[in-house]
């Protein structure tokens, strides 16, 4: 490849709008430009790079025996309608419809289809187990969509479905995508972590998610500093306190405090640690008005919220509702003295807390030293729904807690019998009963590791591409080409002979400036760099500089060789 045959447009300042080193890279290099919001062209380059990401994942996923299929990208309705998510699935579903006013949308994902298709074309335990994957454009509808192709509205995604007869059949396929997945992201050369996480959106018994490590990433991810275990922080469960509960030590007391509405404001007029206060969330859901209770320092996780019994939707309490129940306003809530019965939810720490803080449901004033089973009944109701802290035991009794930040790229799911059910997608068993199967799902987001691993893989000069990645492995820079036809003859050699080698080499035959050269060649982030010059030439030896180190070395072709990877030259 030359690039003077080639389309590369970068470009040196920063771009205003790109608030991430991803999407400022990527628009610098010329890989993506924006079309609409969240929706971008794959320049020539980009594309090269995404191509590497796409046939590593191809590769692994047939090697895993997966099989590979195509499915529609426009879905109609009525499948939608089945599985009840034509609604639930909410504003990032794309409606559209067509001449004869029938409804469809633009997928986001396809349970439903694979699932209608497995219905029609799989009958028999025999059948199965079967894996069906694609790679193909999916789009939601991102109601702030940001950061380049992280948080787009059209993504490249690897999707898989599996089906089976057994739920054990069905846990064996979810280790065996884990391993395949496992093997992607090593083979990208990427650092990352497989964590536990709740199964959102597209439901089912258990999942995992793959985060590529990175300080700008989104999710914050808690593991374990003494073994494997590793969670979505929406995910990760918060233990029990293992001391006991302390015995009363004060008096029940009312504080005055006229301006403090917040934890942190009454800790600090009272001198206390944060620690020790309480606070209160005022929810509305299906059992009506309910208290949550959680420790000052701690912040409420709300998928966990979610989950228990009577708040599947809850939202948080109007004004009017507060009043009505606790006869108080906002900042000064509390569960006792309230002015109605209410539900009470108390978080796991806080039912292990003694002489603690809460607001005393009477403007500017907060209750001290309260307890349970003197100030307040035994809790019924006790429930983890906080996010876990650094430092909190790690769940699987191995290690402390540790918080980092990560990007997610991948998701695998057991299903279950969740959209089967639905879409009563059955086989017959082996005595010709029909069974309900179970499903698996299985996704990646190829578009997405593109911009992971550059916030992964970067510095001040650009991108540095890990080498399966990379738009091309070795760059040759030629100086003066025009003043020594030697020059041009000795680099048009070299890229002959590399590229029979098998390794995927470009020649910048620009005629730009060495200065010029070198940094389009460092922001692109090509692994190995190799000069040819006229000094070079009468030498004997090549200028070699690999993208992470700090300076080159003159190198003779064999060692060259073996900088490349290669054996030694013949």
């Amino acid at each position: 490849m030359r690039l003077s045959h080639f389309h590369l447009a970068t470009t040196r300042e920063t771009p205003a709008d790109a608030e991430i080193v991803s999407h400022q890279l990527m628009l610098r290099t010329g890989m993506i430009r924006k079309l609409a919001a969240g929706i971008y062209t794959w320049s020539p380059l980009g594309l090269r790079v995404l191509r590497r990401v796409e046939a590593i994942v191809r590769e692994e996923m047939n090697r895993a025996g997966a099989i590979e299929m195509l499915m529609p990208s426009i879905q109609p309705r009525e499948l939608w309608e089945e599985t009840g998510r034509w609604e639930k699935f909410g504003g990032q579903l794309l409606k559209i419809r067509d001449r004869k006013d029938a409804d469809y949308c633009y997928g986001p994902t396809h349970e439903e289809v694979v699932t209608d298709y497995a219905r029609n074309e799989l009958h028999s335990y025999k059948q199965l187990p079967i894996n069906f994957y694609q790679i193909q454009m999916k789009f939601r509808d991102e109601i702030r969509p940001r950061f380049g192709v992280m948080r787009a509205r059209e993504f490249l995604m690897k999707d898989a479905y599996s089906f089976h007869l057994s739920p054990e059949c069905l846990a064996r396929e979810y280790d065996n995508m884990h391993a395949a997945y496992t093997r992607i992201f090593t083979r990208l050369g990427l650092k990352f972590r497989a964590v536990r996480a709740d199964s959102g959106a597209i439901g089912g018994d258990a999942s995992q998610e793959f985060h590529v490590l990175a300080d700008s990433g989104e999710d914050a991810i808690a593991f374990s500093d003494a073994s494997d275990y590793a969670a979505n922080l929406e995910a990760a469960e918060a233990l029990a306190p293992a001391e006991p509960r302390p015995a009363p030590s004060e008096e029940l007391r009312e504080i005055e405090t006229p301006t403090q509405t917040t934890c942190e404001a009454v800790a600090e007029l009272m001198g206390i640690a944060l620690s020790r206060t309480v606070k209160s969330l005022a929810l509305f859901g299906e059992n009506g008005f309910t208290l949550a209770l959680l420790r000052g320092d701690h912040d409420a996780n709300e998928i966990k919220l979610a989950k228990v019994p009577g708040l599947a939707d809850y939202r948080m309490a109007t004004e009017a509702e507060i009043l009505e129940h606790l006869g108080s306003e906002p900042g000064f809530l509390g569960p006792l003295n309230t002015k109605k019965p209410i539900h009470l939810i108390v978080d796991r720490t806080v039912a292990a807390m003694g002489d603690f803080v809460v607001g005393a449901n009477r403007r500017g004033y907060h209750l001290a030293g309260v307890n349970f089973g003197r100030d307040l009944p035994e809790p019924e109701h006790v429930v983890d729904i906080r996010n876990v802290v650094a430092g909190d035991p790690s769940p699987d009794g191995q290690g402390r807690i540790g918080i980092a930040r990560g990007i997610e790229v991948g998701h695998v799911f057991q299903l279950g019998q969740t959209y089967a059910r639905a879409l009563e997608a059955t086989v017959t068993d082996e005595a010709g009963k029909p069974q309900v199967m179970h499903m698996g799902c299985y996704g990646i987001g190829v578009s997405r590791i593109v911009a992971a691993a550059i916030e992964q893989n970067h510095d001040e000069a650009g991108i540095i591409w890990p080498d399966p990645m990379a738009p091309w492995q070795v760059a040759i820079c030629m100086i003066n080409p025009k003043r020594d036809q030697a020059v041009t003859a000795a680099a048009e050699t070299l890229l002959a002979e590399l590229t029979a080698a098998g390794l995927d080499v470009v020649l910048d035959d620009r005629g730009l400036r060495p200065g010029a050269m070198f940094a389009d060649i460092e922001l692109i982030g090509i692994p190995h760099r190799v000069v040819v010059s006229e000094r070079g030439l009468a030498a004997g030896t090549f200028e070699y500089r690999h993208r992470r180190a700090s300076d080159s070395e003159a190198v003779d072709r064999a060692t060259l060789d073996q900088r490349l990877g290669l054996g030694s030259h013949g």
